[in-house]
């Protein structure tokens, strides 16, 4: 049996390894045309900003590769032939498959700007993106970045990290409020202008001009702004990588369309992380996080051995930093007033320096969701509050044993219980 998985992000490289544990015999070649070893991606920003070398974002050595017996192949899939269970890679050999994984991952969005497609115009997803982004620095005084989010603000601290001066255009009217709450929405702005980014809200692009040899030399903005620039950043999020699937016949909507096993409709196809968009009857949904694409690769993994198997995601959760500000959200937070469900209450406690922030969210009385900003909380209680259906006076009245922050830190326990349960009465 012959396992071929179309890259090495985190799902590729979980199933890989998943398989290998449950078949000792079988034959697995991991195919990616991106790297020879499986990386950490959300630590590529650390590479550039020089915190990092290249071997330190590689959770394994490459010995433990060949120890598996897992082969390696570095080359881009050309075309899937489902009917005769074969590939074809783009240095034209052909390679048969008996089981195949589409791990391929997701690639920035690019909304058919004028200008989109000229040198030092890039986003930020692989290492091939911050090896053009090293290559263009010494040129780069001024970069506009097109989009906030998590991608945003981390390619404006890699290039804030250089002295490039960083203007950041957002459509929305608070940072990234599409997916925050207001509070947090503005007090991210205010972090980011204070460090010297100048972040334009309801900003939007119109085109990117060509300075004369085929590079970027400004953008345009939909008032009709000129803001002269070398280097355009595309993070307006990103979208399936699903060409290859799509050419092969394969169902895709959004992403590669599969079942809660990870299977597609085609035998032996199966898909897994940020390409793959699990059906339900609600509709596909599509889960881009780290932890949703290792837990996929395992579910993926045991159904091609065999095993019945269902990906549940579970408590939602997730974290990140917008520059020196730390992010936590566990459950279910609806960012927009207008939209939030009947019986869904928010409680918001600020301290005055406005550098910390809890939310609690409650409906009908029960927990069901939270955000930290600038303060560290136990994944693993917010969870079991949240699966255990906790009150919100209960989990105000232990909101000390979810604190993770150091010993010595300093702690708001009582203010925020005394605000949050007047709010959430």
């Amino acid at each position: 049996m012959h396992v071929v998985i179309l890259g090495n992000g985190i799902a590729g490289a979980t199933a890989a390894v998943e398989v290998r544990k449950r078949q000792k015999a079988w034959r697995i070649t991991l195919i990616s045309g991106e790297s020879d070893l499986f990386y950490s991606r959300p630590a590529l920003m650390y590479l550039y900003m020089g915190h990092m070398r290249l071997g330190d974002l590689h959770p394994y050595e490459r010995r433990f590769w060949d120890d598996l017996r897992i082969e390696r192949v570095r080359a881009w899939v050309e075309h899937i032939d489902t009917r005769e269970r074969r590939l074809r890679l783009d240095r034209g050999e052909a390679m048969p498959y008996d089981l195949l994984l589409l791990a391929t991952g997701a690639q920035p969005n690019r909304f058919g700007w004028p200008g989109q497609d000229l040198q030092r115009v890039q986003g930020l997803y692989s290492l091939q993106d911050v090896e053009t982004l090293e290559r263009a620095t010494p040129v780069v005084r001024h970069a506009v970045l097109v989009g906030g989010g998590l991608i945003g603000i981390e390619l404006a601290e890699m290039l804030h990290s250089r002295g490039i001066h960083v203007t950041m255009l957002a459509r929305e009217s608070a940072y990234w409020n599409n997916a925050l709450p207001d509070q947090e929405a503005q007090m991210i702005g205010r972090l980011v202008r204070e460090r010297g980014i100048d972040l334009r809200l309801g900003t939007q692009l119109a085109e990117i001009t060509d300075d004369g040899r085929g590079g970027a030399a400004g953008v345009v903005t939909r008032d009709g702004e000129r803001i002269a620039c070398q280097l355009v950043g595309l993070t307006a999020g990103v979208t399936p990588n699903v060409a290859v699937a799509r050419d092969a016949g394969i169902p895709c909507s959004r992403g590669v369309v599969v079942d809660a096993s990870l299977r597609t409709a085609i035998d032996g196809v199966f898909a897994a992380g940020d390409c793959a968009e699990i059906a339900g009857p609600d509709g596909g949904r599509v889960e881009q996080l780290w932890y949703t694409g290792k837990a996929q690769g395992e579910v993926a993994a045991a159904t091609m051995c065999g095993e019945r198997a269902r990906y549940e995601r579970g408590v939602w959760f997730n974290s990140a930093k917008f520059l020196d500000l730390e992010w936590h959200t566990y459950g279910q937070v609806t960012p927009a007033v207008g939209q939030r469900p009947a019986g869904e209450r928010h409680g918001w406690w600020q301290h005055p320096s406005a550098r910390h922030g809890l939310r609690v969210v409650t409906r009908d009385g029960v927990v069901v969701g939270m955000n930290a900003m600038g303060l560290r909380h136990r994944h693993r209680v917010w969870e079991r509050w949240i699966a255990e259906r906790r009150d919100a006076g209960y989990v105000l009245d232990h909101l000390r044993e979810a604190n993770f922050d150091a010993e010595l830190s300093r702690r708001w326990e009582p203010q925020m219980r005394a605000s949050l349960k007047e709010q959430l009465a």
